[in-house]
């Protein structure tokens, strides 16, 4: 399956479009990807989960819940994407939406211009597939860690590792995030031992 969209500035523009006066919905948001950028549609939560959005309650587990969706369809192969309606009824104010995205043109740009194709092996299947597995892992953990302040936050950087390598095509970023998963791992089991 290939997405529409190869920068993540281009994704952020295309959010930014359905922002007009009031508020925007879920569905006006997927709309406006396409539904044959999957890809893009893990990225857009995880990079507002970054932002001070996050801090709204109950937004990890949305943005969490959302991120799950959208992956296990990419892993079984699903074409036109499905969310249930609690979900796409979902909005948040227009004005909002404008200023996390705004806070995310600069490090976006900066991604743009850093990230190419390369190592594809990373980004192809069979490894594609793992990327979507480990974007689905983290994307249901991400409700439970709400209750401890900022640890959604590793995981959700996670996602937007693996995301950003879909959606650029660049092996380099899926080798990233799939070390930063594997020192939280670690780092998760020195505190429990």
């Amino acid at each position: 399956m290939s997405d529409a969209a190869h920068s993540i500035t281009a994704v952020l523009d295309r959010t930014c479009e359905v922002a007009s006066e009031g508020e925007v919905s879920v569905k006006d948001t997927v709309e406006s990807l396409g539904a044959a950028s999957h890809s893009a549609l893990i990225l857009l939560p995880a990079l507002l989960a970054i932002t001070p959005l996050s801090g709204v309650p109950g937004a990890s587990s949305f943005f969490g819940l959302t991120i799950a969706l959208v992956s296990l369809q990419m892993l079984i192969g699903r074409e036109s994407l499905w969310l249930p309606d609690f979900l796409l009824r979902r909005s948040i104010d227009s004005a909002k939406l404008e200023k996390a995205i705004g806070f995310l043109r600069r490090p976006a740009r900066f991604v743009d211009r850093h990230t190419r194709e390369r190592l594809g092996l990373l980004v192809r299947p069979p490894a594609r597939s793992l990327l979507q597995a480990a974007c689905l892992g983290c994307g249901l953990v991400m409700p439970f860690l709400e209750v401890i302040p900022f640890t959604s936050s590793i995981m959700v950087t996670a996602v937007a590792f693996f995301a950003t390598a879909l959606v650029v095509r660049d092996g380099l970023l899926a080798a990233a995030g799939l070390a930063f998963v594997a020192a939280a791992a670690t780092l998760a089991l020195n505190v429990v031992a």
